[in-house]
């Protein structure tokens, strides 16, 4: 066996500066054999964390799992046996979502530039949800207010094959799909148009938006989806009719509770314009009370309830309020957390595949 020695020479950046290291292996000019260094013998000699792809995906996977990082860490060091920094995960978990994030982006982008290519033969028969909220994250970056707090917008949709109704009247969705966007409603409306159409926006018959009346999501939905039936959230309508009762009775709950529930009767039988004459008339209205009257009359047209149940609709948004808590409060909003924006997304990009049911899709 003749043994040749080969040194191989590599640079290493460091806080520190540039480290350079020399590494020393073998190989048989007889017979090919080798011994090599085992990152090489890997694979994974150009990878700057020095682990196989499909272990990044688990590091990545119990990144956005666990409530930090330092849990992951926890986490995998148990199932792996293997002891990977907080910092280490924090970078593999970001760079893996915003690969995702990038990719997601690339294809709404190309999705809204093709909207007039989009079929609008709405043959296929059935019902397409999509519901839309907004929940902040608490970033390292102040904006021109002073504040570090960013709005991730989450939109969901669903169709009526995809939900079971219970004998309670309630309902279990069993499959959906997420996507999550920390920035502006203008750029939010190409990563919505994107997923309803890959959920069959115009070919389903259909198509149901259920909202908190917020502006921004009324706008952007009648740009993109003009042709959509948009519903306002029951819930919150209740919501907003027992607060506004709580201010104009100054908390008496023998007089609110009473109040509000004939409101939202007349509301819920149709009776809308004996539910605005019902409700008296205030001045000056607190932080957190909306003007119920203009609130009712701006939303006129998307509170049709006894419709909207006769023909089986969907008309609350409990889903994508319990969205905003799995995909975003659970693990962007503990105690003392702050966040880069670009790292927020990428987490919270994993979530949403993870959540929708797509993680394996994407990896495996």
């Amino acid at each position: 066996m003749s043994l040749v020695n080969r040194s191989q020479k590599i640079r290493i950046k460091t806080v520190s500066g540039e480290l350079k290291i020399s590494r020393e292996y073998y190989y048989c000019r007889n017979c090919g054999a080798s011994e090599v260094p085992l990152d090489k013998m890997l694979g994974i000699e150009s990878n700057s964390y020095k682990m196989t792809k499909k272990m990044m995906v688990e590091v990545s996977y119990y990144a956005q799992n666990q409530v930090s990082f330092e849990k992951a860490r926890e986490m995998i060091n148990r199932v792996f046996k293997i002891d990977i920094n907080e910092e280490t995960i924090r970078k593999i978990a970001e760079e893996t979502g915003r690969k995702i994030f990038e990719s997601d982006t690339k294809r709404a982008e190309q999705t809204y530039l093709n909207i007039p290519q989009i079929g609008m033969s709405k043959n296929r028969p059935g019902t397409l949800y999509l519901l839309t909220d907004g929940a902040s994250v608490n970033t390292r970056v102040e904006d021109e207010n002073g504040s570090t707090w960013r709005e991730n917008k989450t939109v969901m949709v669903f169709t009526d094959k995809d939900m079971i109704k219970r004998k309670d009247g309630g309902h279990i969705i069993v499959n959906k799909e997420y996507v999550p966007y920390i920035g502006s409603s203008d750029e939010f409306k190409k990563y919505v148009l994107d997923l309803a159409v890959r959920w069959g926006y115009g070919q389903v018959k259909q198509m149901v938006i259920i909202a908190d009346g917020a502006t921004w999501i009324r706008n952007m939905c009648e740009e993109i989806f003009p042709d959509a039936v948009q519903i306002l959230d029951l819930f919150h309508l209740k919501e907003n009719i027992y607060t506004y009762g709580k201010h104009i009775f100054n908390q008496d709950a023998s007089q609110y509770t009473p109040w509000a529930e004939t409101v939202i009767d007349k509301i819920e039988k149709g009776k809308i314009n004996e539910a605005l004459a019902f409700i008296p008339e205030t001045e000056k209205l607190p932080a957190g009370v909306v003007n119920l009257k203009t609130y009712i009359t701006n939303n006129i047209e998307k509170i049709n309830y006894p419709q909207y149940k006769a023909k089986g609709w969907f008309v609350g948004s409990g889903a994508i309020e319990s969205a905003n808590k799995t995909i975003v409060q659970q693990r962007l909003k503990r105690s003392g957390m702050r966040w880069s924006v670009l790292g927020a997304q990428a987490i919270l990009t994993l979530r949403a595949k993870v959540e929708s049911r797509l993680w394996y899709s994407y990896f495996y």
